[in-house]
């Protein structure tokens, strides 16, 4: 349960090795959260994420989750929140793909879609019922500014984000009312793990700066937040631009 001051005691990492969702754990772990569970492939960066956090002081469980098992999601997940309540469930695994080839091969594009949305969905759909059902907590959905409008550099990729998106949105409404706040997390590029090598793009930002934004939107409620605050008047002109224009913005 939350403290007096509404500080999160517990949180859950759907995506237990991501950068972003370390950086916000070391920082929650550093407060008032005490037990802490991360759900992922097994891996000798998992156990060390674990080792990491429980050097705060920390209880760290770690929980084999595979985001394409869904049939697996109600049994792994279910047995997280039976152990105890969860006052904040960060939703942050996905994987970016290879474009060039992915296009000319549709069973990798479809794991690509499988892993970003409907794995997300379906451990998203999970966790939410499981806080309902408790009265509280906050689910938290990282999503991305590629999902915005997609570019022909990342379609797949920003197809599978706007559907998260568009879902996250959707299940915070359905939610309202019911003590569960949905919050959908939307960072630029993100220099991590998984964009290692990737030339940086305009207002590039950091796992460390990410974790802030959600720590922050978490304290005030919020319901979408952007990494950094200006791409959410960047992304606002260039959703509007004519297609034309659009196309050889995006070839820049």
């Amino acid at each position: 349960m939350k403290d007096a001051l509404g500080s999160a005691q517990s949180l859950l990492i759907l995506g237990g090795t991501s950068d972003i969702a370390l950086a916000t754990a070391r920082r929650m772990a550093a407060g008032k959260t005490k037990r802490i569970v991360l759900a992922a492939r097994p891996s000798e960066r998992l156990d060390a994420a674990a080792g990491d956090l429980r050097a705060y002081g920390a209880e760290v469980e770690t929980v084999a989750f595979d985001a394409a098992q869904v049939e697996e999601h109600e049994k792994t997940l279910g047995a997280v929140f039976a152990a105890g309540d969860v006052d904040v469930v960060l939703l942050a695994f996905g994987v970016l793909g290879d474009q060039a080839s992915d296009e000319q091969d549709p069973v990798a594009a479809a794991k690509v879609a499988q892993t970003n949305y409907v794995g997300a969905m379906s451990s998203g759909l999970v966790c939410a019922n499981a806080l309902k059902k408790q009265g509280h907590g906050s689910l938290v959905v990282l999503s991305s500014v590629a999902g915005e409008r997609a570019r022909k550099a990342n379609f797949i990729y920003g197809s599978t984000k706007a559907g998260l998106d568009a879902f996250a949105q959707g299940l915070g409404d359905s939610l309202h009312g019911s003590g569960v706040h949905v919050m959908v997390v939307r960072p630029g590029f993100v220099e991590t793990k998984m964009t290692a090598g990737m030339e940086k793009a305009p207002l590039s930002t950091t796992p460390d700066a990410v974790a802030d934004a959600i720590i922050s939107g978490l304290r005030r409620g919020a319901e979408i937040v952007w990494v950094p605050a200006a791409l959410r008047y960047v992304m606002s002109g260039l959703r509007h631009l004519p297609r034309p224009v659009f196309r050889k913005a995006a070839q820049r």
